[in-house]
């Protein structure tokens, strides 16, 4: 097997890493050499132990790291790191760094040349910025790799995960599919919320995963 996801959400805090880790152990549990990507992270801490000690960490990196079967350096899994927990361009603009997609793009080739599989995970929701120019889906257009949209399933859900999948098919990129990712737990009308999204999203619903649960199947 030789395919690479990027893993975007209908915003930040809807359950992006712990998906996109999901997908690395299923994709490992096929047999195939498997590696998370994050390519741009805020919020980041100096590491106290282990491989990357001394170095800025970000958790989210870290999980997909710890998901994948196969160990890059961190500069390639995570090329962009900023200590504060705010906006990537804005976390940038602080540390005096530009993201470059041209740096994204070399270190996912460099990661795709090791791996089968390569699941890429975005930050925030798919049009965040990411410089004073790009954003997200910048970067999307240029990987022009399958999208998986894990959907925050919560009150509005549905504009923001139509919305999304507008602003895909308008850049003519492929989503693979999607996952309704529960991050309410006394959602109403949870069942209703998803027959809605089912019957609008012109792209398999790959899993569902409730309140606290666990993502174990994918259906491509």
């Amino acid at each position: 097997m030789q395919q690479s996801y990027f893993v975007i959400g209908t915003d930040t805090n809807v359950g992006k890493t712990y998906i996109a880790s999901a997908l690395i152990r299923h994709f490992v549990q096929a047999g195939n050499k498997t590696v998370g990507m994050k390519p741009i992270a805020s919020g980041c801490e100096i590491s106290q132990h282990g491989i990357w000690q001394g170095q800025l960490v970000n958790e989210d990196a870290l999980a997909l790291h710890e998901a994948s079967n196969i160990k890059p350096a961190l500069n390639l899994i995570n090329p962009y790191r900023f200590a504060p927990a705010i906006a990537p361009h804005i976390a940038a603009q602080q540390a005096g760094v530009q993201v470059e997609i041209s740096v994204i793009t070399s270190a996912y080739q460099q990661l795709a040349a090791m791996a089968d599989v390569v699941v890429v995970e975005g930050a925030g929701g798919f049009l965040v910025p990411i410089n004073a120019q790009q954003t997200m889906a910048d970067l999307a257009v240029t990987l022009d790799l399958p999208l998986v949209l894990v959907v925050g399933m919560r009150l509005g859900c549905i504009n923001h995960a139509l919305l999304t999948v507008e602003a895909i098919k308008a850049r003519g990129l492929k989503l693979a599919g999607w996952v309704a990712n529960q991050i309410e737990p006394q959602m109403p009308m949870f069942e209703g919320n998803l027959v809605s999204l089912q019957q609008r999203i012109d792209a398999p619903c790959l899993s569902v995963v409730r309140w606290q649960g666990e993502a174990k199947e994918f259906k491509f």
